[in-house]
Parts: structure tokens; sequence; C-alpha cells
């Protein structure tokens, strides 16, 4: 049976978990919105305006992870704000209920959402990302149109690679290989895709240039094989938008630039800001108790969310400007991620004490 405290816990987690996901659903729909208005100049024969819809709700799942750290702000924001408006807060605190007991409260539905906000990261955004763009530039490749913003280059041996993306089942799309003798350009292939099947790789409508001294030679192929050591694996990690990879991707591609010598400080700089989900949208939820309980207190519900998107805004362009600033100064990205977080939890626990 429950007690007054586990039906007080659950009441206040209602009302925050439901204004969370009001929240969410409103700024995933104006952002896809926006989007789909700027998309529609890129309409032509073979994308239509419907594919630029399909493209994306394909990326939503990116778009929820992106979002989720103002909508648990706003969201604490507007519940805890409709039930100090009601008094119901007034009237808990008058029962004998501890601001942290409140706070607490508030905690249990945000711990739901990081949960799920994590999962996604982990097992949904990187597949969907890496479908929907492979997906987009298939779709336009019939005007001849390539997607140029998620290619990736790679070397091997005498070799210079050019991808333009690769799909879910492990095709490659648009792959160009420049191969060089004593750095003079001697052959350019152009194949349409390469299929991974049997643990080899095989080119389809292959376009082949050879180049001489004095005249070159071009050849076309409908199927050839590609001799090469590159793994489906290691190019989704080339070619995938690094923002969207999962956590365990992002350590593993760090991992494997520190192995190559170079520098791994942004991948680790989006691995820490997902793995440190949980400490950042507790310290929002501390921001937006504080505003609640503390300074804000007296003013109207509007400006209350006022302020709470200016500081979630303020919290994320910290955490940008961090992020150039550990390249620059050295120091480990994680700090880019913990400075602005622990600054946040800091604020919140010096207004909630002080109001207590």
């Amino acid at each position: 049976m429950l007690t007054m405290v586990d039906r007080m816990d659950r009441y206040i987690a209602r009302n925050v978990l439901a204004a969370i996901v009001v929240v969410q659903c409103v700024l995933l729909g104006l952002d896809i919105t926006i989007a789909y208005i700027d998309d529609l100049g890129d309409v032509q024969a073979g994308y239509s305006a419907f594919d630029a819809l399909l493209y994306l709700l394909m990326r939503t799942p990116w778009r929820f992870y992106q979002y989720a750290p103002v909508a648990v702000l706003i969201g604490a924001l507007i519940g805890l704000g409709s039930m100090a408006s009601s008094n119901e807060l007034t009237v808990m605190r008058a029962s004998g209920r501890s601001l942290a007991r409140i706070v607490w409260g508030v905690m249990k539905p945000v711990l739901l959402v990081v949960v799920v906000v994590l999962l996604v990261a982990e097992y949904v955004s990187p597949k969907t990302e890496q479908y929907a763009e492979a997906w987009r530039l298939e779709k336009r490749q019939g005007e001849g149109a390539i997607l140029t913003s998620r290619s990736g280059w790679q070397i091997e041996g005498d070799s210079v690679y050019r991808f333009g993306a690769i799909r879910a089942d492990d095709v490659v799309l648009d792959l160009t290989r420049y191969r060089f003798d004593d750095r003079q350009l001697v052959e350019a292939t152009r194949a349409q895709r390469a299929i991974w099947k049997d643990d080899a790789w095989q080119l389809e409508n292959v376009a082949t240039t050879r180049i001489f001294d004095d005249h070159t030679e071009s050849a076309y192929e409908q199927s050839m094989s590609w001799d090469t050591s590159f793994t489906p694996t290691q190019l989704e990690r080339l070619l995938r938008n690094i923002e969207s990879q999962s956590p365990s991707e992002l350590w593993a591609y760090a991992q494997f630039l520190d192995a190559q010598g170079l520098k791994n400080d942004r991948a680790l700089l989006y691995f820490w800001q997902k793995m440190l989900m949980p400490l950042t949208m507790g310290s929002l939820v501390l921001i937006a108790a504080s505003f609640v309980f503390g300074p804000l207190r007296t003013v109207a519900a509007g400006t209350r969310v006022f302020y709470g998107v200016i500081t979630g805004l303020t919290f994320k362009y910290v955490q940008d400007l961090l992020a150039p600033a550990s390249t620059i100064f050295g120091f480990s990205p994680v700090w880019a991620v913990l400075v602005p977080t622990l600054a946040c939890a800091a604020v919140g626990i010096y207004f909630l004490r002080r109001n207590g």
C-alpha cells in the first residue's frame, strides 16, 4: 500500500513528466517545421517535398536527443511552476515535506528520461542518421547530387579514397579512388556503390580513367572486386556525423585516432557529453527548482520559463565555447562538459539552500 510520501512523489513525477513530454513534442514540432521549410529548396526531380518530409522524420531520434536537456529544464519549470501557482507546493511544505524531498520527486521522472535518451543515443539515433543520409543521397543521385557534407577521405597504400555515404546494410555509395605513382596521379576510379558480401567488397557501375603522359584511357565495368583492408565498421565511423555516433562508437573512434597519432579531442568531447548526460540533466533540474523556490518564485510562470530558456541556451553556448578551448589550451574534453554542468548544479544548490 502506498504511503502519503509515495503518493506525493508520484504526483510530482506525473506532473513534471507530462510537462517534459509536452515541451519535447513542441520543440520537435517547431524544429521539424522550420527544417522542412528550409529543405524545400532542395526539392528536385527524384527528391520530392514528401521525400524531404520523410528525411526529416527519419532524423527525429537525433533531434529528440538534442532537445532532451532543454525539454527537461523547461518541463521541470512548467511542472513545478504550475504546482506552485496552485499553492500545492506550499501545502506540501506546510505538511512537513522538505525541499530536498520535493526535488527528489522531480528527479525520478528525469531518471526515466535519461535512460530513454541514453538508449536512443546508443542504439537508435546512429542507425536512423546513417540510413537517412544514405537514403537522401540515393534519392538525389538521379540528378547527380553528391552528399559532400557527409563525405570522408582515407589513404590506403598508394591510393586516396573518397566515400559519399554508407547505408545500414553495409552498402557504400559514391566511391572514388585516386591511385598515385611517385606522387603522380595515374588512375581515377568512380563506382556508384560498393556492396559488402561474404566478407569482401564488390563494386558496381565502375568507371575508370587511366592517365598516361600523352593520353588517357577510359573503361567501364558493371561489376568488379575491390581489394582493400577497409571494413564496413571502419567506414561507418569515418563517414557518419560524429555528433550522431553512439557512445561506444565514439570511444572506439577516439582510441583508433589515438593509435594513429591523430587528435581525438572532438570524439572524446561528444563521448563525455553523452556519458555525462545524467549529471547534465540533474544540474538543469536543480536550476529549475531554484527558479521556482528561489529568487523567481514570485514572478509569473511565463517569466520563469523565459529565464529557463535563457539559462538552457547559455549552458549550451558555454559548452560549445569550451569545446574548442579544450583543444587550444590542452585540457581534457571532459572538463568542457563538467565545468558548465557543475556550475549549474552549484548555482541551483546555492539558491535552494538559501530558500530551504
